[in-house]
């Protein structure tokens, strides 16, 4: 059944079929929606009147039932590694990150040569990981659709700026919903932002280049499992025992191992498909080679890879990161357990990488003025 339009909905959270039923009823030919698509998806114009080769009359129609939001970039910091981090402010003020991660073989196992960007699903974060910047300020919204989908566009339109792009191609080809927020809290919203993205008259990226991460959502990781596109799971588990994830985790007092690894186990019986466990590297807390065992052994029973990634300092928290020579004995001990696994070099660590880091700071600035 087709959504029904509501009043000014934003015109990038509608599908190609929707968008064919509101021309019907206009009385338009629908041979004008991949026209409008196209200025879209491929031309990522931000206002009506760029798009020339639309009758004045069906922009006039478009403009009177649809929004065309776009995203202001506030500032962005850009990396000694080639990682940058995008601030954007959105219609009513909240501001949310994007990150665009170069390339590394040592990411979700796909080969390099590839632009993948890291996009918020809220603003804020109702979820408390102990460690996690995203959540210290509460969490006030869901992103709607057109703002996940304008995370990537507006990624688009820099890179078009950058000397040698070609600007019709699409530079984002692999998408990690890990920023700002719990995805899967967001759930319709994201996926249909996620559907738009893939499509071939929308973003173009394969369901199987985009990874989505959660907390732990057993439910919802249940839901996803029914989903027909094959979108990659990322689990960030950061604690393999109970103890241990309840300690920096309080998603884990409602959905405890036992229960997210049933949830899981659908998972796998639906999909068949490798998953990853995010594990942040916490120094003494998560770190002691006590913790392998446990990790490898869960890793096993879930056919689940391992990405050990070092802890990006976060103002105001104690945590701190693991010391290089923790870290790569954690990385020995799992891989000599037979567990795939790979170690997330230096990628923004000199940039606020920490999720949600340069909200805050940017926020608490603005309040001094």
């Amino acid at each position: 059944m087709l959504e029904i339009l509501n009043l000014n909905c934003d015109i990038k959270s509608q599908t190609a079929e929707e968008l064919q039923a509101q021309f019907q009823t206009w009385e338009q030919p629908t041979y004008r929606v991949p026209q409008l698509l196209s200025w879209l998806y491929d031309h990522r114009v931000t206002t009506w009147a760029e798009m020339t080769n639309l009758p004045k009359v069906l922009r006039a129609l478009l403009e009177g039932q649809f929004s065309l939001q776009t995203l202001e970039l506030v500032t962005k910091q850009g990396s000694s590694d080639t990682t940058q981090k995008f601030l954007w402010r959105l219609s009513d003020g909240s501001l949310v990150e994007s990150v665009l991660i170069p390339a590394n073989p040592a990411l979700y196992g796909e080969p390099s040569d590839r632009h993948t960007l890291c996009v918020s699903t809220q603003v804020g974060c109702a979820y408390g990981c102990r460690f996690c910047a995203s959540g210290l300020d509460g969490w006030k919204r869901n992103l709607g659709t057109h703002e996940i989908v304008e995370q990537i566009l507006a990624v688009e339109r820099w890179h078009a700026t950058q000397p040698g792009a070609i600007t019709q191609e699409h530079f984002i080809n692999n998408l990690v919903i890990m920023g700002m927020g719990e995805p899967l809290a967001n759930y319709e919203n994201l996926l249909k932002a996620l559907k738009l993205l893939n499509a071939p008259w929308g973003g173009g990226i394969g369901a199987r280049k985009i990874t989505i991460s959660t907390s732990g959502l057993a439910p919802q990781i249940r839901k996803l499992a029914d989903e027909p596109l094959q979108f990659r799971l990322a689990l960030s588990l950061h604690g393999a025992t109970d103890e241990v994830r309840g300690k920096i985790m309080p998603v884990n007092r409602k959905y405890p191992l036992a229960e997210l690894t049933n949830a899981l186990d659908y998972y796998q019986s639906k999909r068949g498909r490798m998953i990853t466990f995010e594990y942040i590297l916490i120094a003494g807390v998560n770190d002691g080679l006590d913790q392998v065992k446990p990790l490898t052994d869960l890793a096993r029973r879930l056919n689940a890879k391992v990405n050990l990634i070092p802890y990006n300092k976060v103002d105001g928290l104690a945590w701190e990161r693991s010391t290089e020579l923790t870290q790569e004995a954690f990385l020995e001990a799992v891989t000599g357990r037979g567990i795939v696994a790979t170690l997330r070099r230096e990628k923004g660590h000199d940039i606020d990488a920490a999720c949600g880091q340069l909200r805050l700071r940017t926020e608490k600035a603005s309040t001094k003025t």
